[in-house]
């Protein structure tokens, strides 16, 4: 059976007339003939029941017809799907991201990506950086949102570009502020303030440029971090934040993450900023990952992050 096969069926059911359908098709009456009679044989049941004055499906040929139609319809949708595909407009698209992403860059991303193209399938997977560096040399994903790496400095064969740089600010137990112990100028906190306190911080193996980047505050300004708790999601850090563990240096977007028990400050003096992009596979640009690179550059170059807020 094939699809010439089907389609001559498909003409001599529509028109109940082998020779006129013989001229729909562009061919001559016994090859169809021909054609119909084989794919009988091959089916084991008749589909048409002929006389010398008519030609009539039978029931057999007639229950057989919708799903033939509709396998045809699919067959000859196949071109502009491979279109769709090839051009981006279709498909899958693999995406990584660090837990600050959530709270910043990645839903403006992913909104108005999924919005322009709602036929791709975009599936998200929350890592830290380190794994998700591990994860696309080992070529597994398309696309990693990650804290930037000192001096952008990735292994070799992968693509980096910058989405958003921010400020850290404090993240500080409520009840440290009503009680006295650090106390806030105009929602602002010193750095002297800061680097007396204990400390809750990303583990330096998973997030290295970030952990270097609150460590060298501190050593700025003279002080030795007291780390109390590591934790490599941001979210589980607001919360020893707010348990009353100690205070976070966090970006700004943070801010988005609201937590009964947690105040968040700016930093008073020279607050270090944070650096966020992409990463990909310079070898292996998919076309969807094409389309959201060039949505991420855009989106990068123009939209605000106040507003954000997670989509996870």
């Amino acid at each position: 059976m094939d699809l010439r096969q089907l389609r001559h069926f498909t003409a001599v059911a529509e028109t109940l007339h082998f020779g006129r359908a013989a001229e729909r098709l562009g061919m001559t009456q016994p090859p169809l003939s021909q054609s119909i009679q084989a794919l009988e044989r091959e089916l084991g049941a008749a589909l048409f029941a002929r006389t010398k004055r008519s030609v009539a499906l039978t029931p057999f040929g007639a229950q057989w017809l919708p799903h033939v139609e509709a396998a045809l319809e699919r067959v000859n949708g196949l071109p502009e799907i491979a279109r769709r595909l090839r051009e981006g407009e279709a498909g899958r698209l693999e995406l990584s991201f660090v837990s600050t992403a959530d709270y910043s860059i990645l839903p403006m991303l992913v909104r108005r990506y999924a919005a322009l193209f709602p036929d791709i399938e975009i599936a998200l997977t929350e890592a830290t950086s380190d794994v998700q560096i591990t994860a696309l040399r080992d070529g597994k994903g398309h696309a990693g949102i990650i804290i930037a790496p000192a001096d952008r400095v990735l292994p070799p064969g992968l693509a980096y570009r910058q989405l958003v740089s921010e400020p850290l600010i404090a993240a500080i137990p409520e009840a440290w502020i009503a009680d006295g112990r650090i106390t806030l100028v105009d929602g602002h906190v010193s750095a002297e303030t800061v680097v007396g306190q204990p400390l809750i911080i990303f583990p330096r193996r998973v997030a290295p440029a970030f952990h270097d980047l609150v460590t060298g505050y501190h050593a700025a300004w003279r002080g030795t971090p007291r780390i109390v708790q590591e934790a490599i999601q941001m979210q589980t850090i607001i919360s020893l934040v707010s348990a009353g563990m100690g205070i976070s240096l966090v970006p700004a977007s943070l801010r988005n993450l609201a937590r009964t028990g947690v105040r968040y400050a700016d930093l008073r003096d020279a607050p270090p900023v944070l650096e966020t992009g992409i990463a990909w596979r310079q070898d292996y640009v998919p076309a969807t990952l094409a389309r959201f690179l060039d949505i991420a550059a855009e989106t990068a170059a123009g939209q605000p992050l106040a507003s954000a807020s997670p989509i996870l």
